[in-house]
């Protein structure tokens, strides 16, 4: 059985400010650049069963400068909706909805074609994705390259929690995740790592 690796994409804008982002696709700060190069020598000498991306930029151009060839776009590994709450804070949203978690209370409806998802939709598109690596982690190694509140999300999925147990990852931008077995059950192996 092969590991699932889970590589989230380089700092944008918004991650800096830490405004939600999700369809909105900013592209790489400088910096996050270097963090996506800089994600190379953690997948070197891996031969990957699959290489999945998110459709959004920031996550294909993560995939390109880290050296993950042939990655597969898969519109599942997409963030998740934030509805009305796209470009929003946490602090700002706490100014009118004081105590409010996106784990818990989800979002608004945003504009036409974003009503916003819910944790338990968000880990359905999750499960769909873990069910279609599944032969290829019997093959070996499987990389997907997306973003921190999906990829949390599919970590808690794959470690037998509820989707809101992704709550429980806090995960960085150009970091690496690797989720593996032991005695046959899903472990977390090594997580948040950067070079």
């Amino acid at each position: 059985m092969g590991d699932l690796l889970l590589v989230r994409h380089g700092e944008t804008e918004w991650s800096v400010t830490g405004q939600h982002t999700s369809w909105t696709d900013l592209p790489l700060t400088g910096h996050g650049e270097e963090q996506a190069t800089s994600l190379a020598p953690l997948l070197t000498g891996r031969t990957f069963a699959l290489a999945l991306t998110s459709p959004l930029g920031r996550a294909a151009r993560t995939a390109e400068l880290a050296g993950v060839n042939r990655a597969v776009p898969d519109p599942d590994l997409h963030e998740w909706d934030y509805g009305g709450y796209e470009g929003v804070t946490t602090r700002e949203i706490h100014r009118t909805r004081p105590g409010w978690d996106l784990w818990t209370d989800g979002v608004p409806p945003g504009a036409e074609g974003h009503p916003g998802e819910s944790p338990a939709e968000v880990g359905a598109r999750a499960d769909r994705v873990l069910a279609r690596v599944g032969d290829a982690l019997a093959g070996g190694d499987v990389v997907l390259v997306a973003h921190a509140h999906f990829l949390r999300v599919l970590a808690a999925r794959r470690l037998g929690l509820p989707p809101a147990g992704g709550r429980l990852f806090q995960l960085a931008t150009g970091t690496v995740s690797r989720l593996s077995t032991e005695h046959g059950r899903p472990v977390v192996a090594e997580w948040n790592v950067r070079p």
